[in-house]
């Protein structure tokens, strides 16, 4: 039986969607950490009206993070389907990797989103705040679920409270968690 096509947000305004976005949830993308904690994304609107993407995370007791971007996958759509593209590995980027970061629901606040893509093997709860109240997140649950997500393979993120500071703490600056990733731990 062939999958239903997901139900993508329609006409989402960056400008409102742009900031810090902490991960509730996810089933996390090869090439992130396993044992990440304090996981986070920043968006930012770039002048060409690319979006720059710095996603960061704490493993080991070390702060990694990588940098790229993010551009509309059909610009005359008003889907919020997008690709975002990083360079790999962390320290020394020159393999472009790109990836799909599909915004399936979004409240009207923007306070909390839930992102996926095409094949269903990688998908994000994502929050404005370190915490978000339960029966939001069974909702959200409910709705990955809806569009044929396997949401078993979820790992909730542990968050501090409050979350360390970007400058805070020692820097993995030798791409240790991406080899980790790479071999599957």
């Amino acid at each position: 039986m062939a999958k239903k096509e997901m139900e993508v947000v329609k006409g989402l305004d960056l400008e409102k969607y742009m900031g810090r976005w902490y991960e509730i949830a996810s089933i996390p993308s090869r090439n992130q950490p396993k044992n990440g904690v304090n996981t986070r994304a920043n968006y930012s609107l770039n002048e060409d009206g690319t979006v720059k993407v710095v996603n960061e995370t704490w493993s080991d007791g070390k702060r990694s993070s990588i940098e790229g971007v993010a551009y509309k996958a059909d610009p005359s759509s008003q889907e919020a389907k997008f690709k975002v593209k990083f360079y790999l590995p962390p320290f020394l980027p020159i393999i472009p990797v790109v990836g799909n970061y599909w915004v399936l629901y979004i409240d009207g606040d923007y306070q909390y989103v839930l992102v996926g893509e095409p094949s269903r093997k990688n998908l994000w709860i994502l929050c404005r705040n370190t915490q978000l109240n339960e029966e939001i997140y069974n909702e959200l649950l409910q709705k990955a679920k809806d569009e044929g997500y396997d949401v078993t393979k979820l790992h909730r993120t542990p968050q501090s409270e409050p979350p360390p500071e970007t400058d805070e703490g020692p820097k993995d600056t030798k791409g240790i968690w991406w080899i980790k990733s790479i071999l599957g731990k």
